[in-house]
């Protein structure tokens, strides 16, 4: 079920989760299930990010033509100008 959703939505969610949660004025059952939810929320985002970011290593060109993994944050260096 939560697999299926967007990394947008998880990030959506996440953040009403987290306003929730500091209002401070949920009991405290739904206060714990709004704090499990953000943690799957969050490790669902996470493994979006992480399945992106290979996406992007497999992605890169080398300058014979071809292609070339290199980590994210060294091609981030390279063209973040």
């Amino acid at each position: 079920m939560e697999d299926s959703i967007t990394f947008e939505q998880a990030l959506k969610e996440l953040e009403a989760a987290v306003q929730a949660l500091e209002a401070g004025d949920l009991p405290l059952e739904e206060a714990l299930k709004q704090f499990e939810r953000g943690m799957r929320l969050a490790e669902l985002a996470d493994r979006q990010l992480s399945q992106a970011e290979l996406r992007v290593r497999q992605l890169l060109a080398d300058p014979a033509g071809g292609l070339k993994a290199e980590p994210f944050d060294a091609w981030e260096g390279d063209n973040a100008q």
